[in-house]
């Protein structure tokens, strides 16, 4: 039986049978004496729950299919201007999404993916598009891609969005990225471009004063007519409905369709 006074068993550190010891180690980790120094055992260990925490919010897991620029935080985005606008929270979109911005306004958000096709017909249609950079890997092919489109689509309001700032860790570096990007996307676009910054998703969504600041400064902008859009019409269509009476189609497959478009924006050629 131990008492109080009766210290506890130490291993020891020093001495020949601490030096077998620690051969043996060596030999089964296949390790020798000089590369001991270089294996650090807490070297991939998690050095802070927290920060690991906030990592894992950071980058949205409700993004478009694709590669590339799938990973920016588009939909967490249109989710958080609807909150703002509606008071409401839409946990799922399926389709573009039209609120009441204002008196006479009304906004139709559309969520455009990596796809060119859909890069091509949103261009020909928008009239500002709010373009997310991911801070911490910049400008993608797919920024470019974009960009050149518009300039043969006439060219709308182009407002930049950096998203993933809390992934730096020091503002020296921060602030010297954010001027690269920000002279970057003045090259691109043209000098003074309005380039937003989203600080970070502290618990998986954007701040609110942040989003507030985002959606005042598109209630009161003004839009000016594209010379592009008014030469050339289209119309954009919510969704497509097939009133076609299912009889007709079980008899024949190729019989005419009656086709009902709710029309969201239409643009007429201008005589």
């Amino acid at each position: 039986m131990e008492t109080k006074d009766q210290k506890k068993h130490r291993k020891k550190n020093s001495g020949p049978k601490a030096e077998k010891k620690k051969k043996r180690h060596l030999q089964d980790l296949q390790l020798g004496d000089k590369d001991a120094g270089k294996r650090n055992l807490k070297a991939f260990a998690v050095q802070s729950a927290v920060r690991m925490a906030r990592s894992f919010h950071r980058a949205p897991t409700n993004s478009s299919s694709g590669d590339g620029a799938s990973k920016v935080g588009k939909r967490t985005l249109i989710q958080g201007l609807i909150r703002n606008f509606t008071r409401q929270k839409l946990t799922e979109i399926r389709s573009p999404v039209t609120i009441v911005s204002g008196k006479k306004r009304r906004l139709t958000i559309i969520e455009c993916g990596c796809d060119i096709n859909m890069m091509v017909d949103l261009a020909k249609a928008a009239d500002v598009v709010l373009m997310l950079i991911d801070a911490s890997f910049g400008f993608e092919m797919e920024t470019f891609e974009f960009l050149n489109i518009f300039q043969v689509h006439g060219f709308p309001k182009i407002m930049g969005v950096l998203t993933h700032l809390d992934s730096f860790k020091h503002n020296k570096k921060l602030k010297k990225t954010k001027k690269q990007l920000k002279h970057s996307f003045w090259t691109e676009v043209s000098r003074g471009a309005k380039l937003f910054c989203l600080s970070g998703m502290p618990h998986g969504e954007y701040q609110n004063h942040e989003i507030h600041n985002l959606g005042r400064f598109i209630t009161v902008m003004k839009f000016r007519p594209l010379t592009w859009q008014t030469s050339h019409p289209y119309i954009l269509a919510d969704r497509m409905e097939d009133l076609t009476n299912p009889e007709d189609i079980r008899t024949n497959i190729k019989c005419d369709r009656q086709v009902s478009l709710y029309v969201i924006k239409r643009s007429t050629l201008e005589k």
